[in-house]
C-alpha cells in the first residue's frame, strides 16, 4: 500500500463555537462534518471536521458535562506540557512565497498576531496561534529536498529561551527556585 497522507488530525477544544469561528472565518477552512454525540454515561461531545485542503481534515471535539472528562484543561498542548510552542504545531501549505505573504497580510487584517516570514533555508513560514493556544503555521517549500537534507546533521543554532518566549511562557530554568 502506498502512503496517501493523513485523513484527519483530531484535537480538543474547550470552546467549539470560538474554535469554529476562527477556523471558518479567519482561516477560511470549510466545516465538512458536524456531529453531536450523546454519551451514554452522561453529557455530550460536539465534533467538527474542517477541510484544510487536499481532502485532509482537522477535527475538534468539545466535551460537555461528560463524566471523568475535566471541565478545564490546557487544550493548547504545549503550555500544559511545559514545552515551547514549536514542539507541537500544525503547518498548512501556503503554495508559494507570494501566497505566504498574502496569507500573512490576510491574518493581520483579521486581527491575528503573526510572525514575520521565517526563512528555514528549504521553506519559509509564518506562525500564529488559534483560540485554544495551538501553534499554527503556514509554510511553503522554497526548493526541492535532497539526499543531504535527509541526513541528520547540525544545521543551525537556536535559543530555547526565545522558543519559550514565543510560547508566551518562561522557560523552566528561568522559573526554577534556587534553594
Amino acid at each position: 500500500m502506498t502512503n496517501r497522507g493523513f485523513s484527519h488530525i483530531g484535537l480538543s477544544t474547550l470552546d467549539l463555537d470560538k474554535t469554529r469561528d476562527f477556523y471558518e472565518n479567519i482561516l477560511k477552512f470549510k466545516a465538512v462534518r458536524c456531529d453531536i454525540l450523546k454519551v451514554k454515561e452522561g453529557g455530550q461531545i460536539r465534533h467538527i471536521f474542517f477541510d484544510t485542503g487536499r481532502d485532509q481534515l482537522l477535527a475538534f471535539m468539545e466535551a460537555r458535562d461528560v463524566p471523568d472528562v475535566p471541565a478545564h484543561y490546557e487544550a493548547g498542548i504545549n503550555r500544559g506540557l511545559g514545552v515551547p510552542s514549536a514542539f507541537y504545531h500544525f503547518a498548512f501549505e501556503a503554495g508559494s512565497e507570494a501566497a505566504l505573504v498574502e496569507k500573512r497580510n490576510e491574518l493581520i487584517a483579521r486581527g491575528v498576531e503573526v510572525t514575520e516570514v521565517v526563512d528555514h533555508d528549504w521553506a519559509k513560514s509564518i506562525y500564529f496561534k488559534d483560540p485554544n493556544g495551538l501553534q499554527l503555521e503556514f509554510c511553503c517549500f522554497t526548493r526541492n529536498l535532497n539526499d543531504d537534507d535527509a541526513r541528520l546533521q547540525l544545521r543551525n543554532e537556536i535559543s530555547i529561551r526565545r522558543m519559550y518566549m514565543g510560547a508566551g511562557m518562561a522557560s523552566p530554568a528561568a522559573t526554577a527556585k534556587v534553594s
